[in-house]
């Protein structure tokens, strides 16, 4: 990637299609890819899970970010002259600090295994992608690995065996198609302690070379805006890398959207960003508000030194509520070994209203000059 980044994860979005979601500017019907891209989008950033089914074929749902919903979703980018960004999760399902839930078919096996296994799957996931012409531009080596990856054998404070493990993803990456810049990517962009603890550990036990550091930052969970700053900041002069916001979002309203989803109150998830958390924002939890983060986001991105602040991904803007839409399906619940129930979590952070229609603050983010 040679110019800054004004990237999105669109990694629902075929399955919000599917279920009846459409997306509008100013009243004019359209993709969704294409309007973002009309607000400055020049990235698409797409999860990838193993095997997110069950046993007898059931989506585990979240969007069911198998390879071929993955590159069905890259072509699509890649014929609107979009680049995309590939975000290995080592899973079936999400991973997060809280989960790395081992792939079924690596269930068993010990640290070598795994890391062949993760080699293997890298390869073969990146060879698929150049023979249907769809290679990404940026690869993440897990996602939001804050305490490790692939559990119980990589996960914190094991640090020698996630470094191998992460090392065999890179290596990967360079064997197949070296012109891909790699990331890791960490959650809680406002912790200094973490990324310094979990970063001089990787490089102590011999990690391999990467380009980017990507960090998750959403304002009511990761602390304030001058702490996203001031470690960004440090991770900048510390390692010399590249930094990009991965992840980043923050809510426009606290209007509930059950009428949308028409599900039971007790079939649904709810708002993720709800009123609790409101008070943690830093801008008001208003199409107003969304727009002022988002523009001192990038402010804070461009104040990196050595103008090593890359750009950002909006995380889900086009996840709006449509019946059939969660975040997981009854067999994931199960896969997972977490607690229900599904649906939308999300809608009240996306960049489109919970009729598709755009929202101002990807104004903001078309009008922001690098």
């Amino acid at each position: 990637m040679k110019e800054w980044i004004k990237g999105m994860d669109v990694s629902s979005l075929l399955e919000v299609e599917r279920c009846g979601g459409r997306f509008y500017d100013h009243g004019t019907a359209g993709d969704a890819m294409d309007i973002l891209k009309s607000y400055g989008t020049n990235l698409i950033r797409l999860r990838l899970w193993n095997d997110p089914f069950d046993g007898s074929g059931n989506s585990y749902g979240g969007g069911g970010n198998d390879i071929e919903t993955t590159l069905t979703l890259a072509r699509r980018a890649k014929e609107k002259g979009i680049e995309w960004f590939l975000d290995f999760h080592y899973s079936d399902f999400w991973t997060d600090p809280g989960k790395q839930v081992l792939p079924k078919a690596w269930r068993g096996m010990g640290e070598k295994e795994l890391c062949r296994s993760v080699y293997d799957y890298t390869a073969a996931t990146l060879k698929r992608c150049r023979e249907e012409g769809v290679l990404p531009s940026i690869v993440s080596v897990g996602n939001e690995i804050s305490n490790g990856l692939l559990w119980p054998i990589g996960k914190v404070p094991a640090y020698d065996k996630i470094a191998r493990l992460v090392s065999a993803g890179i290596r990967a990456v360079r064997d197949t198609a070296p012109e891909i810049s790699v990331m890791i990517h960490l959650d809680n962009g406002g912790s200094h302690e973490l990324y310094q603890r979990w970063f001089d550990h990787y490089l102590d036990n011999g990690g391999e070379a990467f380009e980017y550091i990507g960090l998750s930052y959403y304002p009511f969970w990761h602390g304030t805006l001058q702490m996203l700053q001031d470690n960004m900041n440090d991770l900048a002069l510390r390692y010399q890398k590249e930094l990009i916001l991965a992840e980043v979002s923050t809510a426009y309203t606290m209007e509930d959207y059950q009428r949308y989803e028409k599900l039971p109150p007790d079939k649904r998830k709810g708002m993720a960003a709800g009123p609790g958390l409101a008070g943690r924002a830093p801008f008001p939890m208003t199409p107003e508000g969304q727009a002022d983060f988002m523009k001192k986001i990038m402010e804070i991105l461009l104040r990196v030194p050595g103008r090593r602040g890359k750009g950002f991904c909006y995380w889900e803007p086009a996840w709006i509520p449509v019946p059939g839409s969660g975040w997981a399906s009854e067999e994931a619940i199960a896969y997972m070994g977490e607690k229900g129930p599904g649906g939308n979590e999300w809608a009240n952070q996306a960049l489109f209203d919970y009729e598709g229609n755009a929202l101002p603050a990807l104004e903001a983010i078309r009008d922001f000059t690098v």
